[in-house]
């Protein structure tokens, strides 16, 4: 595993937990902002996959 790939499951988890806090709470921006960290996380482990595959190839 590579950098990205460890921040980006990091980012995505942290969104995750935001995301249901903000259900939780009916906290509306907390909500959105947990949802858009996840997807942010998701990108970054996407593009830490991508490299470890060239890396291997």
């Amino acid at each position: 595993m590579n950098n990205d790939q460890v921040k980006g499951r990091v980012e995505e988890s942290k969104g995750k937990v935001k995301e249901v806090v903000g259900k939780v709470m009916n906290d509306q921006d907390m909500e959105n902002e947990g949802n858009l960290q996840k997807n942010v996380g998701k990108v970054q482990s996407g593009f830490g996959d991508i490299k470890e595959d060239i890396k291997k190839s």
